[in-house]
Parts: C-alpha cells; sequence; structure tokens
C-alpha cells in the first residue's frame, strides 16, 4: 500500500511539535522500565530481538526471550483513546492502519521466533502493566 504524500505543516508549530515526537525513551517507556528496574529485573532497551527482523522491542528480557513495547494510544490505534485526525484524514487513516498492520506482522514474527509478546498502552497504569510483564517473565523461568 503506497503511503499518499503528506501535505506541507499548517504551521511552524505543528512542524515543530512533529519534529518533538519521540520513538523512544518516552515517559511510558522510562516509567515501565524504572517499575521493572525498581522490582530486581534487568533488560536491555530498545534492540531487536531477532536478527534480521526490522523490529525495535522497547524492553527485552533476552534470556526469557520476552518483548515488551509500549505503544502511544494516537499511533497504534489504542480501542479506548486513539482518535482520528480531523486534518488530512486519508493520510493519517493509511499511516496508521499500516503502524497496526505492522505491530501484527512483528509480533507474529517474534512469536514464531519462540518469543512472548507483551503489549502496553501508554495509559495503562505502569504497575499494573510491570505485573502483567513480571507474571510472564516468572512462567517463562519455569
Amino acid at each position: 500500500m503506497q503511503l499518499p504524500k503528506p501535505p506541507p505543516p499548517s504551521t511552524q508549530a505543528v512542524r515543530a511539535v512533529m519534529q518533538g515526537n519521540r520513538s523512544i525513551d518516552t515517559r511510558p517507556e522510562l516509567a515501565l522500565r524504572s517499575e521493572l528496574h525498581r522490582r530486581g529485573y534487568r533488560f536491555r532497551k530498545s534492540i531487536a530481538p531477532v536478527v534480521g527482523l526490522r523490529c525495535r522491542a522497547d524492553v527485552v528480557f533476552a534470556r526469557a526471550r520476552v518483548a515488551v513495547f509500549v505503544d502511544g494510544c494516537f499511533w497504534h490505534r489504542c480501542p479506548e483513546h486513539g482518535t482520528r485526525p480531523r486534518t488530512n484524514g486519508r493520510y493519517w487513516q493509511v499511516k496508521l492502519d499500516r503502524n497496526v498492520a505492522r505491530d501484527r506482522r512483528n509480533d507474529e514474527a517474534l512469536t514464531a521466533s519462540g518469543w512472548m509478546v507483551v503489549r502496553v498502552w501508554e495509559h495503562e497504569d505502569i504497575r499494573d502493566a510491570a505485573d502483567r510483564v513480571e507474571a510472564i517473565l516468572e512462567r517463562s523461568s519455569c
């Protein structure tokens, strides 16, 4: 599917906001990593779990083969908080559809390679998310 060419930013302010969107070390990622570290877990951050797969997990437990992704509600279409932009709707629909499709392909490829995938929404309570990750880590060490 060919992505339509995006229009130029409507203002310098819009451009600055878009450039300020982080792809790594977002607040939700930092909070989750901090909580997992506080619980005594050690991990790698922002690495590709499988060689050759163009996919970087936010938190990786290599020995346990657990990959954790912290997904933004807008960029990954959260069913609770995902929004549809009013401006340039066609462009954003295609862009966000591709993001979700890529997430599913990466989940399938990681699972096929023997990895457990954990997806955490940015709006989730960090302690609850860490509890889910911890439960999977405990199961995988059995």
